[in-house]
């Protein structure tokens, strides 16, 4: 027997999570609901949904800041929701990684054309764990916590995420316009020098050997790539720099 959808539901509204989950249970999803942003990315991490459907206007932190935090650590589709028929709070939820967005209110079988094309674009697949761990190094991503030898280490906004993006990439070569341009906002590119300070303070806290990394390798002249220590897949790109 194939495994039921799992739709998150998030929304301040307890009118409107009942409305949708009962919908939505009535043809066969499973269906879990938060009532505010925190609620959801706890949520997410441990149900993780096959999709979302996520207010934009909600209590302790609104639904496009929760998309951007979903978005380190997550492909798995978010419709959004608001009363508002805003052009800038599209463009600014799509910015943010949103697949969809649905203005209030909106008519049930609507909600559920999108939900289908979402699910159908994803091919339900959800492909990165909201917690990486390597040696002595974890990195939780849904919490935004990063910890050395148990310890948490205390990491700045920009270090932390120049280092869940580097995290998200695990394996892949990121070149230095690439990490500006995601890390440090889209008017950045040229800035390569933001990303060798950056680098370095974060193996500085990372790393046992700044000058000898295990974690965060140099790609010579064209950007970084974060491995765990046991692979051997990059034995001789540890420089540093």
């Amino acid at each position: 027997m194939a495994s039921k959808t799992k739709v998150l539901v998030v929304d301040d509204e307890p009118k409107i999570r009942l409305f949708i989950r009962a919908n939505l249970e009535a043809r066969d999803y499973e269906v879990y609901l938060a009532q505010d942003g925190v609620e959801a990315l706890d949520a997410a991490s441990r149900v993780q949904p096959d999709l979302i459907i996520l207010d934009v206007n909600m209590p302790k932190m609104g639904g496009i800041e929760v998309c951007r935090r979903l978005r380190e650590w997550t492909d798995v589709p978010i419709i959004m929701l608001t009363v508002r028929d805003d052009e800038k709070d599209k463009v600014q939820a799509l910015d943010e990684g949103a697949d969809d967005y649905v203005t209030k209110p909106f008519g049930v079988e609507e909600l559920l054309a999108r939900i289908r094309v979402a699910l159908r674009h994803a091919g339900r697949t959800v492909d990165r764990t909201p917690v990486f761990s390597a040696g002595d190094l974890e990195v939780d991503l849904s919490k935004r916590l990063v910890k050395r030898q148990g310890g948490v280490v205390k990491l700045t906004r920009t270090e932390y995420e120049l280092l869940a993006y580097l995290v998200a990439n695990c394996g892949k070569m990121v070149t230095h316009r690439e990490l500006l341009v995601n890390v440090w906002g889209p008017e950045y590119g040229e800035e390569s020098e933001y990303v060798r300070l950056f680098v370095w303070q974060l193996r500085r806290k990372i790393e046992d050997d700044p000058s000898n990394p295990r974690f965060i390798l140099t790609e010579q002249r064209l950007g970084y790539r974060l491995v765990k220590p046991s692979s051997e897949a990059y034995p001789d790109r540890a420089e540093s720099g």
